[in-house]
């Protein structure tokens, strides 16, 4: 679990690799050109919509994860004081991962019942 990111920061990959793929697969189509003559033409074409396809799905996640983190509120990370955003519930801090909730039935960490019932007595 130390090795899942917060949720802006996971939205804001998928739009990388969307990004990285639409550019890959206008490349690709571009060597249609080559290896199959006129014939490739229509490959490359057929590959550079797929590719602006995806490129404009990754321009719309960019703005979305934009528009949600303007509204996410900021708080400090207990474990590594740092300030991060939270979306939801829960989240993750995004530099030490830890998991973060505005739920104290959600919580994992903290003071269990019975020590507390023991240190008091």
């Amino acid at each position: 679990m130390k090795f899942r990111a917060s949720k802006i920061s996971t939205m804001r990959t998928w739009g990388l690799l969307l990004v990285f793929g639409g550019m890959g697969l206008m490349v690709f189509g571009t060597s249609g050109i080559l290896l199959f003559g006129q014939v490739g033409k229509i490959i490359a074409g057929i590959f550079m919509v797929f590719g602006l396809l995806a490129c404009a799905a990754s321009m719309i996640i960019y703005f979305w994860v934009g528009m949600l983190s303007t509204s996410a509120p900021v708080i400090e990370c207990p474990e590594c004081g740092k300030r991060t955003k939270m979306l939801g519930k829960t989240d993750r801090c995004m530099y030490c991962h830890t998991i973060l909730t505005w739920d104290p039935a959600e919580a994992t960490t903290g003071v269990p019942a019975e020590e507390q019932t023991l240190s008091h007595s």
